[in-house]
């Protein structure tokens, strides 16, 4: 298949490997540029874990330069790429979420040592779930620090607007709500709606899918779980449902 990936660096390449060794012909157009924020050093001072929804928000952290004592705080990450990043950082303690920022409310609530907090989640500026207010209304303090922020594309390469255009791609992949609503709003500007409406829009997630309505292309495929492995694998489920093997 001829795909086109939508994904912030680094992961983007990552995931372009991944694919292209499945014999994938793979081409990026990040639609977000991450930019990590500063965060203040003491920012882990009293805190008795930090949460991790992104790999993105460790990466701001690591950055930043984590204090040898944080290392030995509990990690709660959002899946398994956060739960290998933070290993490698070299985080002593991981525990590994189900897959979303609203999943993590049950594993952190069933953990008494958490019952207070304070817990330190490093996120984006802008964030879809409140996982804060969600765990305040449990009685669970969480001090929000914006490590990053998502830039947004404000016009598609030329190359991928061409690629668009002739019909040189079979299908896109969308890990965010956000990145699917610029998506929609830059093939629009690029003039290439009708013919991106024929992509097939392989989805991290029913919310990204959903963010693609005004758009309505003619197929969608939703991830079985929201994480890389399965994005992987949805793209080998469409391609041999294409190709009939």
């Amino acid at each position: 298949m001829r795909i086109l990936i939508t994904r912030p660096e680094p992961d983007a390449a990552e995931l372009k490997a991944a694919l292209e060794a499945l014999g994938h012909e793979v081409s990026i157009e990040p639609l977000l540029r991450i930019e990590p924020m500063p965060i203040e050093a003491g920012v882990l001072k009293g805190a008795r874990g930090l949460i991790a929804t992104s790999r993105n928000g460790l990466r701001a952290l690591a950055a930043s330069g984590v204090p040898p004592q944080a290392l030995r705080l509990p990690v709660l990450t959002v899946g398994p790429a956060t739960s290998e990043l933070a290993r490698e950082l070299g985080f002593q303690r991981v525990i590994e979420g189900p897959g979303t920022a609203s999943e993590l409310v049950g594993l952190i609530t069933a953990e008494a040592e958490f019952a207070r907090g304070p817990l330190v989640h490093v996120a984006g500026d802008a964030v879809a779930f409140d996982l804060a207010e969600e765990l305040a209304a449990r009685g669970i303090e969480v001090r929000e620090v914006a490590a990053y922020r998502a830039v947004a594309a404000r016009t598609l390469t030329p190359q991928t607007a061409q690629s668009i255009a002739n019909g040189s791609l079979d299908a896109v992949i969308l890990m965010s709500p956000r990145t699917a609503a610029i998506f929609a709003e830059l093939v629009g500007t690029a003039r290439v709606t009708e013919q991106a409406r024929r992509l097939i829009c392989l989805c991290l997630s029913q919310g990204v899918a959903n963010a693609l309505r005004d758009l309505a292309p003619a197929r969608i495929e939703i991830a079985l779980r929201p994480n890389s492995e399965a994005i992987v694998a949805v793209v080998g489920r469409v391609a041999t449902q294409s190709t009939g093997v």
